[in-house]
């Protein structure tokens, strides 16, 4: 370097530098999103998006669709599963490299999708029947594609509800005595490797079991004669008879959760009364078995009781759980406690995918962004639980 100080040899102090080293700012070619390229490679390795391609219908017309349908819903699908979770965030993202080369096709020379063109494709092509129920169809074909590789002996499914608050003007958006607000009530239904088997989104005043059937069923009929064993959990709420006999009549064996009554308190009476002697300072537990019929019930099934006394606390726990399981009512209820980790997985699709986000105006558009983060999420434990050696393997809301 002849000058190194930058300075001329001329009398005139100036700033010479070297012309041989060059400086560019280019922010086109440097992306935040890198991660996403190892989606990406699992997508292509799965057939995922190219599957949904030949699924969903193309409505629209003439010659000016720039990018396929399939770069699309990558755009759609990706974008969530990096946390930009509306449309305006395109602006950005189809110039990002990453996003880019995801989309594909033209995209990856020119520029991906723009607002308009994202929000055309959310709120009116995939808005249409037939798309909306190919994309409730999709969540489970991409399990079935995953299961290929890694082919499960026996299914556990975890069905409950949860809440997305709403604001403004909203099409069935209604306020929820329960959540204190006004929102949507959607249905979900996990597998035990926290893949989301199906969703539905629902007005926010129904009942947390309206339209079980609609979720479980297509989920069951799936798995009917591909597993050797289904089992189901489920909370208080979907303690119906209907309920029972379906899952009886498909051979599945469940646990749910029971409301307590007198009747039931009467069964366990002698549980209730407190333990000779000073208490522990752990917690003592009992179970109880035994055959109860409701009013309501065409037969008598097998309830179990769990007490629990508490160190401090004057009264105990006491919890009723219904099931037509034989193994004895320590496992059953210990079996029927790792349904915690269905809400688990609701609270990183809220935190992660943050698919609570859905603020069109239209229900059913945001119908569509709710299969849209599902199928995010799916992506997302796909490569957890896929993909991912086995020490880092967590949680994605603990990191």
């Amino acid at each position: 370097m002849a000058n190194p100080a930058g300075e001329s040899k001329d009398e005139i102090l100036k700033l010479d530098f070297d012309r041989r080293l060059m400086l560019q700012f280019r922010g086109s070619v440097v992306t935040s999103d890198a991660g996403l390229l190892a989606y990406r490679e699992l997508d292509d390795a799965l057939g995922l998006t190219a599957m949904a391609g030949e699924t969903l219908a193309d409505g629209r017309t003439g010659k000016n669709g720039r990018h396929a349908l399939v770069g699309l819903l990558r755009q759609s699908v990706f974008g969530r599963l990096a946390g930009y979770e509306d449309v305006n965030d395109a602006q950005r993202l189809r110039h990002d490299p990453a996003m880019r080369w995801i989309v594909g096709g033209k995209a990856a020379q020119v520029r991906a999708a723009s607002p308009s063109q994202m929000g055309r494709f959310e709120t009116q092509w995939l808005a249409a029947p037939e798309n909306l129920s190919a994309l409730s169809d999709l969540s489970g074909q991409w399990i079935d594609l995953v299961h290929g590789r890694r082919p499960p002996r026996g299914i556990v499914l975890d069905m409950d509800s949860s809440v997305s608050p709403t604001h403004g003007e909203q099409e069935m958006s209604v306020w929820n005595g329960h959540y204190a607000c006004t929102c949507y009530h959607p249905l979900f239904v996990f597998n035990q490797f926290g893949d989301l088997e199906r969703s539905a989104l629902r007005p926010g005043n129904v009942h947390s079991a309206d339209g079980w059937d609609g979720v479980l069923k297509p989920v069951v009929t799936r798995y009917q004669g591909k597993v050797s064993r289904i089992y189901f959990r489920a909370d208080a709420a979907f303690a119906m008879p209907e309920v029972y006999e379906f899952l009886e009549a498909e051979r599945i064996k469940y646990a749910i959760r029971l409301p307590a009554n007198q009747v039931l308190q009467s069964r366990i009476g002698y549980l209730l009364k407190r333990p000779v002697g000073r208490p522990p300072n752990e917690v003592r537990r009992f179970h109880a078995n035994f055959s109860y019929r409701a009013g309501s019930w065409t037969k008598p099934r097998r309830v179990i009781a769990k007490v629990e006394w508490h160190p401090g606390e004057l009264v105990p726990r006491v919890g009723f759980i219904v099931t037509n399981m034989s193994r004895p009512a320590e496992r059953v209820v210990a079996f029927y406690n790792k349904r915690g980790t269905c809400e688990q997985w609701i609270k990183e699709g809220k935190g992660v995918i943050k698919w609570t986000r859905l603020s069109c105006r239209s229900f059913t558009a945001n119908a569509v962004r709710l299969q849209l983060h599902a199928l995010a999420y799916n992506l997302g434990n796909f490569l957890r639980t896929l993909a991912t050696p086995e020490p880092i393997k967590i949680p994605w809301g603990s990191g």
